[in-house]
């Protein structure tokens, strides 16, 4: 429950705190005084959407923050961040930039987290939250959550994901049937005349290069000439220069043993100019000047730009070519092995498919039996006797030959069905329930199920809209009962409602110097007369209108004129 509220400069509040207690409390004022502001805080707080238009006129940022009260044991703490404490402190912060801060127990905290654990803590029921029952789409998410069936609808949508999945790769293989034969021949023909031409990685680069030489072989053979002569051909070359200097050292070494040393480097030195040596010659050998051999290039060079043209820009790219296009030929040739497999678990997964939309649609339709006497029980306490309210439910027929009934939450179609009068046929609900009807079919809805959770603040935003009366009164009692497993906060304009609550706020609307605010007040009991005296009677309050302002309040209090006397405030 919400124990305590502070909201800063949102639209026209400057700066005000609630206490809340438990039980069952009521928000009135005028139109236009800023009730719902407050629930707006509330909504800020527990980290529903923000925006810095919200910020009062003339502030930088806006702040709501409450504290709740947690029932430890309860397994309402279940993933809270509580430690040995009834408390829960929650902060939330708008900039006029835009930018939003949430801290939980004073720490940091992202604004996900905090929604996550709001769950636990508030629900908030909008005067227009019973259009989801005109949208039938919400009928069958009601049945599942009143049920406890999410988990079990999870793994069926985990199921039909993988069908869909399986589904479309069998399309895709038959269309690739529908095209394979051509494909086949195609991909044969390509993959023979890559093979045929005996491709090596970075080919055409060598015999650019071979061919280069080739062209000119004539301006080389002159250089290797020159080379040659100079390094070992002639009688005064690098080799024989070195051999007269060899003996004219190993000479020396008669007289100074240092020559040895540079006797074995001369060596050296004549070793690698024959080596050189040795090299030019193979390499004049091997570029002889050769037309044939240049035709011979040219021509490998002329086949592989030709294969360029169809498979890559280079010789590796068209090896990458082949070795996909063999890929692709082995999948092909073996797509009727694929694509029996692929039908085979198709039919497994299908039969999984139809075993968990079963087993789903055979709960739902118990859980249905028991929801509908639940809840024509609760409306008959909302003022509606003699209505007859039904879950209908359609379930679709299974086949494998299309996708169309393979839904993710299953193969029923969930309507809600009523009968207000007696002698009537019940009929959907979106179609014939009027808005008074429509407002208490969806509070019965929001209370069952409330009693097991326990704890939790539900706050009510004018729900009431469009029903009077009797059905008020009905309505305000089953708040009331509500009020006793629950802390029930709720915005009324009814005085029948407003009436039967333990604890009444009144939000006001002044102005000063040019300023509008809005305030709050917890009202005593004198002051509620007054409250619920204007809430029957308009602006124009009589002393008649006062008196049965507070027979009303004592009556739907079960108060005595001695418990009022004794009793300061309510």
């Amino acid at each position: 429950m919400i124990k305590f509220l502070r909201i800063k400069n949102l639209a026209t509040i400057e700066d005000i705190e609630i206490e809340f207690n438990d039980g069952f409390s009521i928000l009135t004022g005028e139109t236009g005084t800023g009730k719902s502001i407050i629930i707006d805080g509330i909504r800020m707080v527990i980290g529903e959407k923000g925006t810095a238009d919200m910020i009062r006129t003339g502030e930088r940022k806006t702040t709501a923050e409450a504290i709740f009260y947690i029932n430890l044991g309860n397994g309402q703490e279940k993933d809270l961040p509580v430690e040995n404490t009834n408390e829960l402190f929650i902060q939330r912060t708008i900039s006029e930039n835009g930018v939003g801060k949430s801290y939980l127990n004073g720490v940091l905290t992202p604004i996900r987290k905090i929604k996550e654990f709001s769950q636990d803590l508030v629900d908030i029921y909008g005067q227009n939250d019973h259009v989801f029952l005109r949208q039938t789409e919400y009928h069958l998410d009601y049945l599942d959550y009143y049920a406890n069936l999410f988990d079990k609808r999870t793994s069926l949508l985990q199921t039909a994901r993988e069908l869909r999945k399986l589904f479309k790769e069998k399309i895709e293989l038959e269309e690739k049937e529908r095209e394979r034969e051509k494909r086949l021949d195609f991909l044969n023909f390509q993959i023979k005349e890559i093979e045929k031409a005996q491709l090596k990685p970075h080919e055409e680069e060598e015999l650019i290069q071979e061919r280069d030489i080739l062209k000119n072989a004539e301006k080389i053979h002159v250089l290797v000439e020159d080379a040659l002569n100079i390094s070992y051909n002639q009688e005064i070359s690098l080799f024989s220069l070195l051999s007269k200097l060899q003996n004219k050292i190993d000479a020396l070494k008669d007289f100074d043993k240092t020559f040895e040393e540079m006797s074995g480097a001369t060596g050296q030195f004549s070793i690698a100019v024959k080596e050189f040596s040795d090299f030019l010659v193979q390499f004049e050998e091997k570029h002889l000047v050769s037309p044939e051999r240049l035709e011979i290039l040219e021509g490998r060079l002329s086949e592989i730009e030709h294969l360029k043209r169809k498979y890559g820009n280079s010789t590796s790219e068209i090896l990458s070519y082949l070795d996909k296009a063999k890929d692709e030929y082995l999948t092909l040739s073996m797509s009727q092995e694929k694509l029996s497999e692929l039908e085979q678990k198709m039919k497994q997964e299908f039969s999984k498919y139809v075993g968990k939309a079963e087993e789903l649609s055979r709960l739902r339709k118990t859980a249905a039996q028991q929801l509908e006497r639940l809840i024509e029980k609760e409306i008959y306490h909302l003022g509606m006797k003699k209505a007859r309210f039904q879950i209908h439910i359609e379930s679709s027929i299974l086949t494998l030959d299309t996708m169309d009934n393979i839904k993710d939450r299953g193969i029923d179609h969930v309507e809600f069905l009523i009968s207000p009068n007696p002698g009537e046929e019940v009929k959907p609900l979106h179609k014939i329930a009027s808005g008074g009807e429509l407002s208490r079919i969806m509070l019965a809805l929001k209370t069952i199920g409330k009693v097991t959770e326990k704890g939790k603040a539900l706050i009510f935003d004018e729900i009431d809209s469009g029903i009077g009366g009797k059905t008020a009164e009905s309505v305000a009692r089953k708040l009331k009962e509500l009020s006793g497993y629950h802390q029930v906060i709720c915005i009324t304009h009814l005085p029948q409602i407003a009436s039967f609550s333990t604890h009444h706020y009144k939000i006001e609307k002044i102005i000063k110097k040019g300023r509008t605010f809005t305030v709050i007040k917890k009202l005593n009991f004198n002051e509620r007369i007054h409250e619920i005296a204007r809430l029957t009677a308009g602006s124009h309050i009589t002393e008649t209108s006062l008196k049965n302002a507070k027979e009303i309040l004592l009556h739907n209090l079960g108060l005595t004129q001695q418990d009022k006397s004794s009793k300061k405030s309510v």
